[in-house]
């Protein structure tokens, strides 16, 4: 389990990198993410970054853009938020919004063969 201070970064990472992605990358594929999350390792090498896109036949292309981004990204971060040690940033596409539906899709299917 996350101590305090790790938790505490998570969210100033996310909301940061939120920030930096929406007024300073100039990239068009990256504008339209979001970060729903932030996982940093308790020795804070590396950094988890969880995203979504609006356009989800975009997907491939915008984690190229992302991993092109990310020094940019970190040299970005690094001057915000005040740590010894900047982690390592890794974006991984977030999959539970889609699994969410697809669960709600299955509960109403059985809402729906138990009212017939």
């Amino acid at each position: 389990m996350p101590n305090i201070k790790i938790k505490r970064l998570n969210h100033t990472y996310q909301q940061e990198i939120s920030i930096i992605l929406d007024r300073e990358i100039k990239d068009e594929v990256i504008k339209f993410v979001t970060i729903t999350g932030v996982d940093i390792t308790n020795d804070l090498s590396f950094a988890k970054i969880y995203y979504t896109v609006l356009d989800e036949n975009r997907k491939l292309e915008t984690q190229k853009a992302l991993e092109r981004a990310s020094s940019f990204i970190r040299t970005k971060l690094a001057e915000k938020v005040d740590i010894r040690h900047t982690p390592e940033l890794i974006f991984i596409y977030d999959t539970s919004i889609a699994y969410g539906e697809h669960i709600d899709k299955i509960i109403d299917k059985i809402k729906e063969d138990k009212n017939n």
